[in-house]
């Protein structure tokens, strides 16, 4: 955003230097040349007035002589010549006489506005000498263009130098409008980003910037401190609910325990029944405890090696798995990193292999692998199960979505919550041959290397 402010604004400022600076200078360049050419032919009329003196008057060519002198030390050269075009007089320099001195003389001798040429280096001027229509004479004069060019070259010096600090004061107002608008910007938005990653003590600056930018960060602020509340409040309400509930489940459990000793026939039938309600009661409200937690998690994304999770995984549910006859591996894959919070993975993926381990029945068996496809980190858990129809996949990462559950039917709906808030996606797929495969793909960490895309 600076750089656009900036350049935006230094274009702006260019057209308007260009706009105001070269009209100046070609005015002032304009009046500039008719202020030298109005000043040469005053100067040429002084001396055709004193040539006039001695030509219709008849008075000595003194006073003549002396103009010419005047002139020849201001540095101009001038010549005078009579009505029939003949050189009366002259300074030392020859300039004002040759061809485009006569034709000069030859205009006004005629009682034609003479047209000067356009000669580079000196400028001539041709005036008669008494009457313009019967002349007794004409006055050539000319003179160095050089004071000219100069007084033009300062002018278009002076306009490229103010069009150069102007210019150059544009630059140092427009990085510092920039930086005052998009900096308290960019701050927010690095503030956003960071309680969007987890941070719920970020708070943006409220100190810098304009008052809509001031306001909007106040704005932030409180809005971010009421997430924070809202936060701590939920996960002080998830504490309290965890304690409340489980202290009296743990005490009715235990009473029942003291109960069933002991017992016999139909009493202890019922309390067994009543010990397994109370066990899949307390299961039940671990996974709603578990399922409240993942919708508030506000993860902080850290590089994951998904290989040694998954062999790391893999290994801690390989007793369960032995015990209930069931074979759990994992496939040989590249080493890949992904992009989750911190234990997410962990519990993704226990999730998953403890509803596949308790899906398969005795003898069947559970396979693990991750390969890089595309632009994700693939996970996927394959079963060769009795898998899920089309409409319990449709509902399963629901809570209580599936119906066909042997569980609390809570598993896939931690596992879509927590994937989700990293950046993922989960799906439910057929194994072929039969069975069920949780396809779950990641957000990739920093030196992902690539690799080929396993089908499955």
């Amino acid at each position: 955003m600076t750089r656009r402010i900036t350049w935006t604004l230094l274009a702006l400022t260019s057209v308007l230097l260009v706009l105001a600076v070269v009209p100046l200078a070609v005015s002032m360049t304009a009046r500039e040349r008719v202020a030298f050419r109005d000043d040469q032919r005053a100067a040429t009329r002084v001396i055709a007035a004193a040539a006039e003196e001695h030509l219709s008057d008849r008075k000595p060519a003194t006073g003549m002589h002396r103009e010419l002198d005047a002139a020849a030390r201001a540095g101009d050269c001038a010549a005078v010549y009579d009505a029939s075009a003949r050189l009366l007089a002259s300074t030392p320099c020859t300039a004002a006489q040759g061809k485009e001195s006569e034709e000069l003389v030859e205009d006004v001798l005629a009682g034609r506005e003479p047209e000067p040429p356009e000669d580079e280096g000196r400028l001539l001027a041709a005036e008669p000498a008494g009457e313009v229509r019967q002349p007794a004479g004409a006055v050539v004069l000319a003179r160095s263009a050089a004071p000219l060019d100069a007084r033009i070259a300062t002018i278009w010096g002076w306009s490229a130098a103010i069009g150069a600090a102007g210019l150059a004061a544009s630059v140092v107002l427009s990085v510092r409008l920039a930086r005052w608008v998009s900096g308290p910007l960019s701050a927010l938005d690095a503030s956003a980003r960071k309680l969007g990653e987890g941070a719920l003590d970020e708070r943006a600056d409220v100190g810098g910037g304009p008052p809509e930018v001031r306001r909007l960060a106040a704005t932030f602020n409180t809005m971010a401190a009421r997430t924070e509340a809202l936060v701590h409040g939920h996960r002080a309400v998830l504490a309290d609910v965890s304690h409340q509930l489980r202290t009296p489940l743990t005490a009715l459990r235990l009473r029942l325990d003291l109960l069933a000793t002991g017992a016999e026939g139909d009493t202890a039938a019922e309390l067994a029944a009543a010990q397994g309600e109370i066990a899949r009661l307390s299961r039940l409200v671990d996974g709603l405890l578990a399922v409240a937690r993942a919708e508030q998690a506000t993860p902080r994304p850290t590089v994951v090696r998904v290989d040694e999770v998954v062999a790391d995984r893999v290994a801690a549910w390989s007793p369960v798995a032995e015990e209930r006859g069931v074979r759990l591996t994992a496939s040989e894959g590249p080493a890949l990193t992904a992009a989750l919070g911190s234990g997410h993975l962990e519990q993704i993926l226990d999730n998953v292999i403890a509803n596949a381990v308790d899906a398969v029945p005795d003898g069947g068996s559970v396979m693990v692998g991750q390969r890089a496809v595309g632009d994700v980190v693939r996970v996927c858990v394959r079963d060769d199960g009795p898998g899920m129809t089309a409409e319990a996949k449709a509902v399963a990462f629901r809570r209580f979505g599936n119906p066909e559950a042997r569980g609390t039917g809570l598993g896939l709906a931690i596992v879509h919550r927590l994937i989700t808030a990293n950046g993922g996606s989960a799906r439910l797929e057929d194994t072929p041959g039969g069975g069920l495969t949780v396809v779950l793909d990641l957000p990739p960490g920093p030196g992902r290397g690539t690799s080929k895309v396993w089908r499955h």
